[in-house]
């Protein structure tokens, strides 16, 4: 399971035929392949689990509308594919959501063209699941909606998810189907023996079996047959490449939902630059997002949601519900994201680059990027064909969809695990869901368990500090801190919720990347 301690210099001492590197999705998805085909595989992230973009997505499993109109017909099939197959198999993290996109008069596009295109829609994915609804029906499941010109709305259906707990999702597959996986564990070089066998040197950043203030953390050497650079954003640092990835921040703002209720997902035309920006229900709060602009910050630094964003997602939000009236004092919390692109080389516009994935190779080093959270499972596939792993014909029907179950493995779970905080009926109920995640989930740090595990630092108004007593003795029982270290780790908690996820003051000085991106005017 994936709760597993395991000890750096072990691992050293074991030959690997697959490590690989990054926690996130993609890693995660190739992680569960490679371990399913019986090799001896071993993952590492240098953070926590989907620290990065695989925690802070607009939560989305979909076929993605907009693919259609830019004409990646192919992308839309798998992701709708791969949508229906996560509907079938995990019904209580992935579930169907109804979307509505308002028509109103003068508006492009209007009635005719996206209901082409969600005919289309609904044929890539073998269903028929859209239709038409008048202004006066609109107005009744959105009575807040702005009328003005409205016609009506066309319904569709896609899904959402908690994008971290997928990732774990997908993890537990892999450790039940024989592979290892560890956290806190940095890669910083990697070198490739006569024999064509690879060797990574890996630091252990874990504080749990480290102390930093008077030990230097221990590197081990690990050696691979096959190695997988899966760590997004920082593809380029592994690759042995020029470089291909074009970071793109998405931000999203969470807001109570007696402010603004919704029961379904509104997809709405930005009025400055007719951008979709999408309002929803998750875990009983709306979420508003999101945006979509070039990183200029450093990548090792958390992403967090500017001043310029937020003025963006609600001048969207009191554009389309001018009674509202929302502002900063309504935000609980915001979450920001980036999007590991490849870039195109073509300068062009950050919303026209294709969310397609890239699989390339050098000195040995398979680097796999970009795509989407629904087409894990391709990417994952594309890969490991790549390395040789599957074979053509093989790889082939697996795309066809003739590999059987994603998810063969039955998690004797909490009831509560994928319920929001605030479905969570009692305080016995809460020290459930969390104790199992402590014993089975490679919590290091509190943020893993606030941010990432129990989405507590987006849910509640107060980051969660509210519950922080409750937590205490759970962690110092299960987790082994004494007094000191829990102190230590609600002050570090606390500042990072600070910093990174609750509204900016003022736009932070940003870092600007020193070689050149293809197709990124720094």
């Amino acid at each position: 399971m994936l709760g597993q301690q395991l000890n750096l210099q072990e691992l050293a001492n074991t030959p690997w035929d697959v490590v690989v590197i990054g926690g996130g999705i993609t890693g995660a998805g190739i992680f569960l392949e490679s371990a399913r085909r019986g090799l001896k595989v071993l993952l590492l992230e240098q953070q926590d689990f989907s620290w990065g973009t695989s925690s802070r997505s607009s939560k989305m499993v979909h076929g993605g509308l907009r693919y259609i109109a830019q004409g990646d017909i192919p992308l839309t099939h798998h992701s709708l594919k791969e949508r229906e197959r996560l509907l079938k198999e995990l019904p209580d993290l992935v579930v169907r959501m109804s979307y509505f996109f308002p028509i109103r008069k003068g508006q492009f596009p209007g009635r005719l063209s996206m209901q082409m295109v969600m005919i289309a829609y609904d044929a890539l994915a073998s269903i028929k699941d859209h239709e038409w609804l008048d202004a006066n029906a609109v107005k009744t499941l959105f009575p807040a909606l702005n009328g003005k010109q409205l016609k009506g709305a066309l319904r569709y259906t896609d899904a959402l998810t908690d994008d971290s707990r997928l990732v774990i999702r997908v993890l537990q597959e892999g450790c039940l189907e024989g592979g290892m996986a560890r956290n806190y564990s940095k890669v910083s070089q990697i070198t490739q023996s006569e024999d064509g066998s690879l060797q990574l040197t890996v630091t252990n950043t874990r504080h749990s079996e480290t102390k930093p203030a008077e030990t230097k953390p221990a590197s081990v050497c690990i050696s691979a047959k096959h190695v997988f650079n899966a760590t997004g954003l920082w593809a380029d640092q592994l690759s042995g490449t020029a470089p291909r990835i074009r970071p793109q921040r998405g931000s999203h703002l969470f807001i109570a939902k007696d402010r603004l209720a919704v029961e379904s997902c509104l997809t709405l035309l930005h009025p400055d630059d007719k951008r979709y920006v999408f309002v929803y229900p998750w875990k009983g709060e709306t979420c508003i997002g999101t945006t979509d602009l070039d990183h200029r910050f450093d990548l090792n630094e958390e992403a967090f949601c500017t001043e310029q964003e937020v003025d963006y997602l609600l001048k969207l939000v009191n554009h389309e519900f001018p009674d509202v009236n929302l502002t900063r004092q309504d935000i609980h919390s915001t979450m920001a994201g980036v999007r590991p692109i490849i870039a195109s080389g073509a300068g062009r516009d950050p919303s026209k680059e294709r969310r397609t994935h890239l699989v390339w190779q050098s000195n040995g080093i398979i680097s796999v990027s970009g795509g989407k959270l629904t087409t894990f499972r391709q990417i994952a596939l594309d890969a490991l064909a790549t390395a040789h792993i599957i074979d053509p014909a093989t790889h082939k029907a697996l795309l066809k969809g003739k590999s059987g179950r994603c998810f063969n493995h039955v998690l004797e779970t909490p009831k509560t695990l994928d319920q929001p905080l605030a479905g969570i009926a009692s305080g016995a109920e809460l020290e459930q869901q969390v104790r199992w995640i402590l014993q089975h989930e490679m919590v290091q740090h509190l943020d893993d368990l606030m941010l990432r595990r129990l989405r507590a630092g987006n849910l509640l108004a107060d980051a969660g500090a509210s519950i922080l007593p409750q937590l205490k003795p759970l962690c110092q029982q299960v987790l082994h801190w004494d007094d000191q270290q829990w102190q230590h780790e609600v002050t570090r908690y606390l500042k990072i919720c600070k910093r990174y996820y609750q509204p900016q003051v003022a736009a932070a000085q940003e870092f600007i990347a020193p070689q050149a991106i293809p197709g990124f005017n720094a």
